[in-house]
């Protein structure tokens, strides 16, 4: 066991060296990891159970005190991503397909991704759990009607097939998760401490997956695109973060903010965009993928970094202040 965690560990602290240099393989040679692309939900769905065991029922019930915390999260999602996309295309002066993707993108909800880096990062798994949910959810009333409003762009979507996808791959393994470490805590204690490590090898390797899918656009490099993106990005993890902190004083509250803000569903972006406009629209969600996850990795190792081990709140049959060891405390 002792060999194990010194694994996860050494896995934790070279999370991003892994994260880019599985890239660059993915871009040398997609076959290396595009075989993983029929199985990216359920990867997403075992990362979302592995935050599920982080959890106790005890933080989702801490929300309920912090509710107004939550509609602020999910109106800065809804205002600054998309906000800052219609400046950014307006001041690049980028062409109208890739101006209406970037715009897509910052319409569409927040990733699970986010969950995982919010996870690493120390801050509130429980509130950026909810946030990813409630927006998700809200995402096809909020979506079309954020790209008409924008672009005047007419688009659609599945309601029920929204719910689904939500339901399967968040809500569903996070609910199971919270179940399992409720009647085995004690036998998943060492599981609890490799956890972080897991999720990395995991979306690793849905990245690099990505990368490999999309390596024709990534290496076309169209600069413009790349700097809308990356601007787009930074200024909404540090735009969501200084917004969280005008209404709470908690370091992890604001920071699953931060992340839940800067992080959005780059794959429905793609998705739509090929669906509803062309192939030059969905260039900016494919970019947007990588980047985010990459400057999501940073950050992450980032705040980790400045806080301390965190210890566990006690949850049923567990000893009081049981630790989780260096994982972030959920």
């Amino acid at each position: 066991m002792n060999v194990a965690l010194a694994l996860a560990r050494i896995i934790e602290r070279g999370f991003f060296p892994l994260a880019v240099g599985c890239s660059a393989l993915a871009l040398a040679w997609p076959g290396l990891f595009t075989w993983f692309a029929p199985f990216i939900p359920q990867g997403l769905g075992l990362i979302m159970f592995g935050m599920g065991l982080a959890l106790t029922v005890d933080r989702f019930a801490d929300l309920a005190a912090k509710w107004r915390l939550v509609l602020v999260g999910l109106g800065l999602q809804c205002t600054v991503m998309p906000g800052l996309a219609l400046a950014l295309t307006r001041l690049l002066h980028l062409p109208p397909q890739a101006a209406l993707g970037v715009i897509l993108v910052g319409a569409c909800p927040g990733g699970t991704a986010s969950n995982v880096i919010t996870y690493l990062a120390r801050g509130n798994l429980a509130l950026s759990v909810t946030l990813t949910l409630a927006s998700t959810m809200l995402s096809p009333l909020t979506t079309p009607t954020i790209v008409y409003w924008l672009c005047g762009a007419r688009l659609h979507m599945d309601f029920w097939a929204m719910v689904g996808s939500v339901f399967w791959i968040v809500a569903f393994p996070v609910c199971d998760g919270l179940i399992i470490r409720r009647l085995l805590y004690r036998r998943l204690k060492p599981v609890l401490a490799v956890l972080p490590a897991l999720s990395i090898l995991l979306i690793t390797l849905i990245i690099a997956c990505v990368v490999g899918l999309t390596r024709d656009t990534v290496l076309a490099f169209p600069g413009m695109i790349i700097l809308a993106v990356v601007l787009h990005n930074l200024s909404g993890f540090s735009l969501g973060y200084a917004g969280a902190r005008l209404f709470t004083r908690e370091r992890a509250d604001a920071v699953a903010i931060a992340v839940e803000v800067g992080m959005q569903n780059s794959g429905l972006g793609v998705d739509l965009a090929k669906t509803y406009f062309s192939a030059a629209a969905a260039l900016p969600a494919a970019i947007f993928s990588l980047e985010q996850n990459l400057a999501g990795i940073a950050l992450a190792r980032w705040w980790s970094r400045e806080r301390k081990p965190l210890v566990a709140r006690r949850s049923p049959g567990s000893p009081r202040n049981a630790s989780l060891g260096s994982g972030p405390d959920a």
